[in-house]
Formats: structure tokens, C-alpha cells, sequence
């Protein structure tokens, strides 16, 4: 694993600002070009292109035209790894016909729609690579940023996320998330939820639920893994429709976010959530339960709602300790699976 240390985010602008719309400017085309050819042998080969696709068929020839373009023309030689993920229109079938013959291109298959996490996990247990690129299917990214993310793993950073650049319809939902994100995780980029690439074995160790593919980069920082940012062009979607959108994706990223911060905060030391409070109601119980007795035998005047009061106090204040006294056996006993999981090897593939 990479040092622990934090190293400030770098960002590398483009050229100049990426036109919102058409092919690649040639501002995009030379910095992907300055870059690919800075790029080791090693470099080229040792990565996996991860496409998840849900219902991406009017977007299929395109993508692996794209694709292949772009593995010609910077002389790349990772594999792709398209994830579909529980398609009905037919995606797998159509991108394999069109990647007929070329040995870059696999299909991987869901049964039934698991989300970009999952895939995510899925091919990282389908390769040996050393990285994975992250891409969207719906090419609203153009694979000419490839290069570029591989040159900045190449100098030794695990993860580098992509900060979009373009007319965004989401840009208010993301601004606050961003926002937010950066300020209660205090990470050191500006887009949580873009293009990225990052070393494979970051998976092995941070455990993703269902979404939690937004605060991947959140819960590797938390890690250890150092983490820096790129500008990248973000173009409209040629076809097909978003399949991340409406209120109550909103309210479930708001409800992830608040379940990511207790995760990080208090995971490993639950007593700290359960017990302090619960010795605070203790305490406080005391306190009325000496107030109550004053008044019962110095004044001479019995209070029962008084008394009721310590009952309550007392009984929360001891559920609350018990439950962080059980969570801290919950938080060792994870810890020790964590440990025995790091101690055994994983084969190659990941499976």
C-alpha cells in the first residue's frame, strides 16, 4: 500500500478549454498524444478499461469505434472490460458483434441490474491488471483521456479522479455534493463523481456497497491511498438516456453520505457514539435523582414526575453503554476478518 502521507491534489489542465460538443478539439487530441507518448511499455499494457452499461445499445457502435480509435492511435494494449449489467435492449450481444475479432474487447455479464459498484467489483475479479480506468458507456468522456490518467498513475499516485469540464444538467446536485463531500471528508479533489483510474488493489481492501462507487475515492483516502485530480472534457450524451437521475437518487446519495460519514467516524470506535451519551444520561440520572431526594426529605416534598425522569435517564443511559459496549465486540471481531482477509493471497484474476 502507498504511504499514508496526503500529498495536496495537482490538477493538469488541458490545453484550453474542450469545445461541449463534437469530436475531440485538437487541444484534447495533443495532450492525450504529449502523454501516451511518455507512457512505459509497461504502463500501456498493464491496465483494464471498466465500461459499465445498462441499456447502452444506440450507443454500442459507437463506443467500440471509439474504443478502437483510440487503442490505434495511442498504441495501447490493456484490455476493456465491458460490464453489462443487466441489459434488456440486447447491449452485450451488439457490442461483442461489433468487437468481432478484436482481442482488446470481453463482456462481462450481469443477470440482473446490480449498479456501477458492482461492476466496479466485478471486473476487478476479472483481471490481473495492475490499474482500472473507470469509463462511462455513454461516451459523454472520450477514451483520448486515457493517456492521461495513465500518466499521472505512472508517476505514482494510486488514484486520479476526473474534474468534468462542460455543460453539466446535474451541475447543481453536484456542486452540493462535492461540496459536502469536501468539506466532512476533507479530500483533496473537486469532482468525487467522474472518469477515474486507480490501482486494483485498492478494492481488495475497501469494501463498496450498492452506489457507494460515489465515495470510493472518500473511503480510499480515508485509507491512505493518495489521491489527485485531472480536468477532463465532458461532452453531451449522443443517444440513449441517464440512468442516474430523479429525486430519489438525491435523497439515497444524502443517505449514503450521512451512512459513509458514521462509517468513517465511528466504525472503529462505536462506544464513542453509543457510550459517551449514554454515561452523559447516566450522569444526568444522578444528578435528578439527587435533586429528587433533596427535595423528598430536606424540603419535605415529593415530586414524582421528578422520579420518573431518573427512571428514564437511568434505563436509556444503560441501553445506550450496553449497545457501544456490543458494537466494540461487532468493530473487533471485523477487524480480525479484515486481518485474516489481508493474510491470505489473492490469485491471480481475484476470484
Amino acid at each position: 500500500m502507498a504511504s499514508a502521507e496526503a500529498r495536496p491534489a495537482a490538477p493538469v489542465p488541458i490545453s484550453e478549454r474542450p469545445s461541449a460538443d463534437g469530436p475531440p478539439t485538437a487541444a484534447v487530441r495533443a495532450d492525450a498524444h504529449e502523454a501516451a507518448r511518455r507512457l512505459t511499455s509497461a504502463t500501456r499494457r498493464d491496465f483494464a478499461l471498466v465500461v459499465p452499461a445498462f441499456n447502452e445499445a444506440p450507443m454500442a457502435a459507437e463506443l467500440v469505434a471509439e474504443l478502437r480509435r483510440t487503442w490505434s492511435e495511442y498504441g495501447l494494449e490493456g484490455e476493456i472490460l465491458l460490464v453489462d449489467d443487466g441489459s434488456t435492449d440486447g447491449t452485450a450481444e451488439l457490442v461483442e458483434r461489433q468487437a468481432a475479432g478484436w482481442p482488446h474487447l470481453r463482456v462481462l455479464r450481469h443477470r440482473a441490474n446490480e449498479g456501477k459498484t458492482k461492476a466496479m467489483v466485478t471486473a476487478a475479479a476479472h483481471t490481473d491488471r495492475t490499474w482500472l480506468v473507470l469509463f462511462d458507456a455513454d461516451l459523454q468522456h472520450l477514451p483520448d483521456e486515457i493517456p492521461r490518467f495513465l500518466g499521472k498513475l505512472q508517476e505514482g499516485w494510486d488514484i486520479v479522479t476526473g474534474r468534468k469540464i462542460g455543460v453539466y444538467n446535474k451541475a447543481v446536485v453536484s456542486s452540493i455534493y462535492n461540496r459536502l463531500s469536501r468539506r466532512i471528508f476533507r479530500v483533496p479533489v473537486s469532482d468525487l463523481n467522474s472518469m477515474k483510474a486507480f490501482r486494483r488493489e485498492i478494492l481488495d481492501e475497501v469494501q463498496l456497497r450498492r452506489d457507494w462507487h460515489r465515495f470510493f475515492v472518500v473511503l480510499a483516502y480515508a485509507r491512505g491511498w493518495t489521491v489527485t485530480e485531472i480536468d477532463i472534457a465532458l461532452y453531451p450524451r449522443r443517444a440513449g438516456v441517464s440512468k442516474y437521475q430523479g429525486p430519489f437518487r438525491i435523497l439515497v446519495g444524502l443517505l449514503d453520505l450521512t451512512s459513509i460519514w458514521f462509517l468513517l467516524l465511528f466504525a472503529r470506535k462505536p462506544l464513542l457514539f453509543f457510550g459517551v451519551p449514554g454515561m452523559g444520561l447516566i450522569a444526568l440520572g444522578m444528578v435528578v435523582g439527587t435533586v429528587a431526594f433533596w427535595l423528598r426529605f430536606a424540603e419535605g416534598m415529593g415530586f414524582r414526575p421528578l422520579l420518573y425522569l431518573v427512571i428514564l435517564l437511568e434505563t436509556v443511559g444503560f441501553l445506550m453503554l450496553g449497545f457501544g459496549l456490543v458494537a466494540e465486540l461487532i468493530a473487533q471481531l471485523r477487524a480480525e476478518v479484515d486481518s485474516l482477509k489481508g493474510s491470505v493471497p489473492t490469485p491471480p484474476g481475484g476470484s
